[in-house]
């Protein structure tokens, strides 16, 4: 009896020493899997992205084009929000001082921004797209009562992209800050710039062959955001209101539109897509004029991003309703 509970202890002993065998294994195969995976999350990892932060829209939109898969470009002003309205919320002002690369456009535009940078604590680079760019000084003789001394009546007019060779050197000022934010990735920024350079050169060809030919060179649009466009290609720009894009004019300033659109025997108006077309289609009505829409490219609508307009687009319609417009004069 008591050999035979020595062998049934044997047995039990040896039957334990096995699972223990069996669960130190166990454990060291799982702690070797585990150290795979993290080795293999660790080489799968993907070099951080460029973090640029945009004024508005047509900044973001040439940071991407020449940032390409380097970059992730974030645009502060809201799809569908009018821009020289807009300002930043403090959420906003954070995310300008944490980015790598902060793009505005200068010239006035974004009333907020010199007193932004002043205040906040920048660790990347801010660059102002329009510098190098002879400016148009702005004529405030189109604001409504009172714009003269709103936040956005600056010295200068803005809207520089406009015109393509304009908007080409905003994207060479943008290629430049990239290139001293990310060096590694400089021959990429390069090639980009060559390539978008070309097509803003295609585009501004397209614009002065197009409109040289035109019958009549005046258009009468919602705000004074055309002029560098006027100015490139032989054009006059007659605005109902300023820089001010939503102000509306008195009922001495309408008057002299409406008998200035006669005189001209201008056959459309053009409105926006931002902002009310309700001044625009009143002096339409009274004159006769068709009422169309004019983009000044300083912000698309959600569906418009979604279905892959950009800057070109945009700006190609632009030229099919100028030629329209001006060839009924």
């Amino acid at each position: 009896m008591v050999k035979l509970n020595k062998l049934i202890y044997a047995a039990f002993a040896a039957a334990v020493a096995v699972l223990c065998i069996a669960g130190l294994s166990a454990c060291s195969s799982a702690s070797g899997n585990s150290s795979a995976a993290a080795g293999d999350e660790g080489s799968s990892s993907e070099p951080q992205k460029v973090q640029v932060v945009a004024s508005f829209y047509p900044m973001a939109d040439f940071a991407q084009k020449i940032g390409g898969d380097h970059v992730e470009v974030a645009n502060l002003c809201p799809a569908g929000t009018e821009p020289h309205e807009w300002e930043p919320s403090p959420s906003d002002v954070k995310a300008i001082e944490d980015a790598d690369v902060f793009v505005y456009n200068g010239a006035d535009m974004e009333g907020w921004v010199d007193d932004t940078l002043a205040s906040s604590n920048l660790a990347g680079i801010a660059v102002c797209a329009s510098d190098g760019l002879d400016l148009r000084l702005a004529d405030h003789d189109h604001d409504a009562d009172g714009a003269e001394e709103g936040e956005h009546a600056g010295e200068h007019d803005p809207h520089v992209w406009l015109a393509p060779e304009n908007a080409k050197k905003e994207a060479e000022n943008i290629k430049d800050a990239l290139v001293k934010a990310d060096p590694d990735n400089a021959s990429d920024y390069e090639a980009n710039y060559t390539k978008w350079a070309g097509e803003f050169d295609t585009l501004d060809k397209e614009f002065s062959e197009q409109l040289s030919q035109t019958s009549g060179k005046t258009i009468v649009v919602s705000h004074e955001a055309f002029g560098y466009l006027c100015d490139a290609y032989g054009l006059t720009q007659e605005p109902i209101t300023g820089m001010d894009a939503e102000g509306e004019p008195d009922a001495k300033a309408m008057s002299e539109i409406v008998q200035f659109v006669r005189d001209h025997n201008v056959k459309v108006i053009f409105s926006e897509d931002l902002v009310s077309p309700k001044v625009a289609e009143q002096i339409a009505s009274e004159t006769g004029a068709s009422c169309e829409v004019l983009n000044p490219v300083e912000g698309l609508e959600q569906d418009e991003l979604d279905a892959g307009e950009d800057y070109f687009s945009v700006m190609r319609d632009n030229l099919k309703e100028l030629v329209s417009a001006l060839n009924q004069q």
